[in-house]
């Protein structure tokens, strides 16, 4: 074994951060494969090799015997006493079989094997490292572009941006730097496959933890998040003290933290509510921007009857039903939205003075519990 070769061992520690047990590992396997295949040999053999002074040396390793039914695994007690006199049934004797001429071939076929465990390691550790970031967000550059995928480079490795999983209103170009969502990290037959999206609500929360130190540092806890990706999106915010305002605090300074997540998205709204445990006040809250005069909620079925004012009716419901829809994503609540008029022609409106009304106090205060990006505008 050449100098070489013990350099390129070190630099490869070095350079790859695979450890030089795992290459040496490697390295006796190929010359114990080369020996057996090139030199037509059968016998148990071992590698021995001394990074010290660059050498290799090969040793056919045999049992001791009373009959010798296989010369190649088997040595005799006679002839393994004839080395050593302490030898005894069952030892192992280790006899040197270095051929002179192992030169070429067994280097190739080292080199071979060699480069294919390092490979095998390198992936292992792209596995390793990529594994604990399911579920975070990262900074990609945009590769290539089939008919199905987007091919985000993430340092080490080539992520999938799967069709389903790019925002309607985005176009890809090769070397536009985006964030990313990983979803998924599989290990396979051609090393790891990291998956990535950018329609995941993870990455807008992972979006927010990231501008928002109060989110960061646990102060502001964001408790639901509902998404349709590159078109609305509602969070809902919640702090143990009283003395932080959990909205004001991912709006930021003249809505700047909320605006750098916006732009990120290329301009999807952003709803931030309010989290309450009381079903009636969140449910009220997640509704925003709209007005609501009263949330009835059924218990058993986990169902609220919305009431809002008549001219606040479409945009309760939103485009297409889009705000209702988040806001019950958002909720976990059904929500069944009915005008003023409906409600006092159905005869629950007004309700029993024991149901939460939103006067026109409440509304003013309903006011603090929300934020939409539109307000920004």
């Amino acid at each position: 074994m050449s100098s070489e070769l013990v350099d390129a061992l070190y630099l490869l520690e070095k350079e790859k951060g695979i450890s030089r047990d795992v290459i040496m590992d490697a390295i006796e396997a190929a010359l114990i494969s080369a020996y057996r295949r090139n030199f037509n040999q059968a016998q148990n053999v071992r590698i021995d090799l001394n990074l010290g002074t660059g050498t290799m040396r090969v040793y056919a390793r045999k049992e001791v015997v009373d009959e010798v039914f296989d010369p190649r695994l088997e040595i005799s007690l006679e002839d393994a006493q004839k080395i050593n006199p302490n030898y005894e049934v069952e030892d192992v004797v280790e006899l040197e079989v270095t051929p002179k001429d192992f030169g070429r071939i067994a280097a190739q076929t080292a080199k071979q094997v060699v480069t294919q465990r390092v490979r095998e390691a390198e992936r292992g550790i792209i596995y390793s490292e990529f594994i604990d970031r399911e579920e975070d967000i990262m900074t990609g550059i945009v590769q290539r572009q089939d008919s199905k995928f987007i091919y985000v480079s993430l340092g080490k490795i080539e992520a999938i941006l799967p069709a389903n999983e790019q925002m309607p209103n985005e176009f890809y170009k090769p070397h536009d730097r985006i964030k990313v969502f990983i979803t998924k990290v599989e290990k396979t037959t051609k090393g790891p496959q990291i998956y990535v999206s950018r329609t995941h609500p993870g990455l807008l929360k992972r979006l927010f933890e990231m501008e928002v130190p109060e989110i960061f540092d646990g102060t502001v806890e964001i408790k639901s998040v509902a998404r349709e990706a590159g078109d609305r999106s509602k969070i809902s915010v919640h702090s143990d003290n009283e003395e932080v305002d959990p909205v004001g605090s991912c709006v930021g300074p003249k809505g700047t933290r909320v605006q750098t997540i916006v732009n990120e998205l290329k301009g999807e709204k952003i709803d931030i509510v309010k989290w309450s445990e009381d079903p009636t006040v969140f449910v009220a809250n997640a509704l925003s921007p709209s007005k609501v005069l009263e949330v009835i909620v059924n218990e058993e079925e986990k169902a609220t009857t919305v009431i809002v004012p008549d001219y606040q009716l479409s945009l309760a419901i939103g485009k297409r039903g889009q705000n209702a829809r988040l806001a019950a994503k958002l909720t976990g609540w059904k929500i069944d939205i009915k005008s003023e008029s409906e409600a006092r022609e159905a005869g629950i409106y007004p309700t029993e003075a024991s149901l939460i009304t939103f006067d026109d106090a409440a509304e003013d205060e309903q006011d603090e519990f929300h934020l939409t990006t539109e307000d920004l505008d």
